[in-house]
This record gives C-alpha cells, structure tokens and sequence, in this order.
C-alpha cells in the first residue's frame, strides 16, 4: 500500500472589517463588524488616523456621521514639520479655510435653539474639519448668543484635534471688565491659545493671545456688522495694526438663508506658514464672531 501523504490543516479564514480607505469611489459605506468563523483574532492597537469612519450599527447616524460619509480622505501630509501637533498636520499647508454652517430645519420651523455644526473646506471644496457644539438644550435657549460653548472640532477620521471653550461673560461695551473669552486646546485639555475680546466703544475688536496669555495678533471688524447684500470683512493685523495678516470674512449667503436661519459662511484666509496654533485660534475667532454678530 502507498503511503498517503498527510496534509496541513489550513487555520479557517477570517472576514475582515476594511477601514473606510478602502471603499469605493463616491462615498465611504459603514462597515458591518467582523464575522469570524472560527475564534476572534487577537486585537490590535490601531492609532486613530487607521480607525475606519464609520458609527457602530446600533447607533443612529447623525447629521454630522452623513457628512463625515462624503468626505474624501486627505493623507498628504509629507512636508508637515515634525512639531506640528498631532490631527493638525494638514493645516500647515493651507492658507484658508470656507467654513459653512448647518441649517437645522427645526429651527426654522420652531425657532428652537439648536447645536450648531459647521463645515470647514479648503479652496478646492474638500471637507476637511468638522466642527459640532456640545452645550445644554437649557443654556442654549435661555442664554442664546452670549450662551458658554463647547465646540469640538474634529478631522475627517473622527478625531478631536481642537476643543474650544467659551465661559459666560458679557458682550456690550457698557461691562468692560466681563468680555468675550474663548480659550483654544490643541490637543483637547491642552490650552494652546486665547481669543480675548477688547474693549471699544462701537467697534469689533479683538485680540489672539498665545498659550501664556501674549498677545500675537489683533482683530478689527467694521462698525455695521449686517452686511446687506455684501460681504463683512475682518482685518488681521499685527499689533501695531500697519501690517495685514489675514482677514475673516462673513460672506453673503442669499437673502434666504441670511433672514430665516443662523446658517452662516466665513472665510479665513492666512499666511501658510503660520503657526498652527495661531491658525486654531483663528478658526476659534470666526465662530465667536459668528455667535456675537451673527447669531438671531
């Protein structure tokens, strides 16, 4: 009799749950959990730019979870210098950023006060940040536009890169010693910047603090902040105020949309090789212009 050679036993093979990279053109699709069909393959530790976009089955999809779905990735990150925080890398190499806010239809319709969520595009009009307020339904409607916030930012893998936090304080002229704060994190939990609001008696100003409270920059608005079919700047400039930097701009959004909601759009434009902390803090400027000025 001839000897049957004995064959190796393959191990069963494993479906595997791809990260939202590899999904097809037109959109990233959630992906269900892996099903293994013989025991769990061991864990991994993956960093958070490998975790794939997608929300667990069990929990409904967001507003902001449809917009993150859309959102191409952007991974150029090459010539990033080795100290740039951590989520931030991709502001480095960009000198503006579109920034949209999210008409909620319920608040249209109610007048209820709602979270706000923005978008933030570079020039090409690629998502690239998402920011989402995190603050009582109470506090929301009772204190409205001067009302403390919690605004989150986060890139397009679902990670928190900047937290901005704004405290209760005044914002008329008439109270100069309890202005308009906002601190900047970068990282969340990490004070990276301030943005302090100074006192004048009709004019917007304001000015960008570093992380021990220095002042790097300052910020004028105009003394109409309406903006009637035309757009709002906000100049940028050194501290002695002979030299521009950059500027915030509410852009016209329709009479539509600037009459019946708080949906508004901003640009921030700034040199590319400014710090990115300065840049954060920038971004933390617009939305606190944007609840001052802006917000009904």
């Amino acid at each position: 009799m001839k000897n049957r050679k004995k064959r190796k036993q393959q191990p069963p093979r494993a479906e595997v749950c791809l990260p939202s990279s590899a999904a097809q053109v037109g959109g990233a699709v959630p992906c269900s959990p892996c099903r293994l069909k013989s025991e769990p393959l061991a864990p991994q530790r993956l960093s958070c730019p490998a975790q794939p976009i997608c929300a667990p089955a069990s929990q409904p999809l967001t507003m902001a979870d449809k917009m993150l779905f859309n959102a191409p990735l952007i991974t150029d990150v090459s010539e990033t210098p080795p100290e740039t925080p951590r989520g931030l890398q991709y502001l480095s190499q960009i000198d503006q950023l579109i920034v949209n806010g999210h008409m909620d239809p319920l608040e249209v319709l109610v007048g209820f006060e709602s979270d706000k969520v923005y978008q933030m595009r570079n020039s090409l009009g690629e998502p690239v940040f998402y920011a989402l307020e995190d603050t009582e339904c109470c506090t929301r409607n009772t204190f409205g536009s001067l009302r403390p916030f919690c605004i989150k930012v986060i890139d397009i893998y679902r990670c928190e890169v900047i937290r901005l936090t704004r405290p209760l304080n005044c914002g008329y002229c008439c109270f100069p010693c309890c202005l308009q704060e906002l601190e900047v994190q970068v990282p969340p939990g990490n004070p990276a910047g301030y943005v302090v609001q100074e006192w004048h008696p009709y004019l917007p100003r304001f000015v960008i603090q570093n992380e021990r409270k220095e002042p790097l920059l300052k910020i004028s608005g105009p003394f109409w902040t309406c903006g009637c079919f035309s757009d709002v700047p906000y100049e940028v400039t050194s501290l002695d105020e002979n030299t521009v930097v950059g500027r915030i701009s509410k852009e016209w959004s329709g009479i539509t949309q600037e009459c019946c909601t708080d949906a508004d759009n901003f640009r921030i434009q700034f040199p590319m090789d400014l710090d990115v902390k300065v840049k954060a803090a920038l971004i933390g400027a617009c939305f606190l212009i944007d609840f001052m000025y802006s917000e009904k």
